[in-house]
């Protein structure tokens, strides 16, 4: 059976992909969007906070209501005792002298390799130590509070808003760009949504959609991600460190609070790190520039021209729309 949508809502994160989709609702571009629902972790940047109400008065004039909803404060949340455990992907590291043992294996009548037995504990490496906490805080903080948003729109009746009436379906807009399409995934989570990706259908990338907020005039547009988002690229904590100084004393001073407990459950078997490094944020390399930056800084060619023009004028033996025609040759 073909589900009938009832409601089309956007998921509104404010950064670059999913403030094209709110502008393109809002202009006629993409139409028949009924709602727009940003989940706040309560610990975004300023600027998101901004952009999103930016986005509040574009989303008025097209008639199009914005929904703010949130779980709580995932940074209170995270460091309060007395609130259940809050799981982030920090980095972890393991204390010295933590000891492992080794698999030792081999190979059965059919082929496949089996454990056999272990070997006798050694002093772990360096990179045996590393770990990583769970990432259960987008579920929590992003999604949770969005899926009961789109219940109570669906009609779900209270005071618990989680059975959606019989026939009811929300078509769910998601702003991943072509670029991102690692990050797709259908599998049908509940009987009451279904995702669409607009930019996969429009064939936009993440530098597509940068163009496209230029074009319009809207500017720059954040970064959607906590302040205290382990998962910052090194250029990301300069940009925080030299030009947000809150932010970035707020983002040091959560990273020390969590070096020993984690988060607000039972303390780590080692210590927790906002920084891949697994040092403290203000002693981390992040001025080391990585490969990935030094490619992403190179001058795309179409962006200069977009902005600048062409900077040798309109040459008729130059044209740099294709190969000039041949002298008197007409064109077709």
């Amino acid at each position: 059976m073909i589900a009938v949508v009832t409601m089309r809502l956007l998921s509104l994160g404010a950064g670059v992909q999913s403030t094209v989709l709110a502008l393109m609702a809002c202009s006629g571009e993409l139409p028949g969007l009924d709602g727009a629902v940003f989940a706040d972790t309560g610990w975004e940047p300023p600027a998101v906070y901004a952009q999103v109400d930016r986005l509040a008065v574009e989303f008025e004039r097209a008639g199009i209501p914005l929904h703010r909803v949130s779980s709580g404060n995932l940074r209170v949340d995270t460091l309060d005792p007395d609130r259940r455990f809050v799981s982030v992907p920090y980095f972890t590291l393991a204390p010295e002298g933590t000891m492992v043992r080794d698999e030792i294996t081999e190979t059965d009548d059919n082929g496949h390799t089996v454990i056999v037995r272990y070997s006798e504990p050694r002093p772990a490496t360096l990179r045996e130590r590393q770990g990583m906490g769970r990432r259960q805080c987008t579920s929590e903080y992003k999604l949770k509070p969005i899926n009961r948003a789109v219940r109570i729109l669906l009609g779900a009746p209270a005071p618990k808003y989680r059975r959606v009436p019989k026939g009811q379906v929300a078509e769910q807009w998601i702003g991943f760009s072509v670029d991102e399409i690692h990050r797709v995934n259908d599998r049908q989570e509940n009987a009451y949504t279904l995702k669409r990706y607009p930019l996969l259908e429009l064939g936009m990338s993440r530098k597509d959609c940068q163009r496209w907020l230029v074009a319009a005039g809207w500017g720059h547009t954040a970064k959607s991600a906590c302040i205290g988002y382990p998962f910052h690229g090194n250029a990301q904590w300069r940009d925080m460190r030299d030009n947000r100084p809150a932010e970035w004393a707020d983002a040091v001073e959560f990273d020390r609070r969590i070096r020993k407990d984690g988060a607000s459950a039972a303390p780590l078997n080692g210590e927790a790190f906002l920084h891949s490094s697994r040092v403290p944020l203000d002693q981390a390399p992040i001025d080391r520039v990585t490969r990935k930056e030094w490619a992403e800084r190179q001058l795309d060619i179409f962006d200069d021209l977009a902005e600048h023009g062409d900077p040798d004028g309109c040459s008729p033996y130059g044209c740099r729309s294709g190969t000039p025609l041949p002298v008197n040759e007409k064109a077709a």
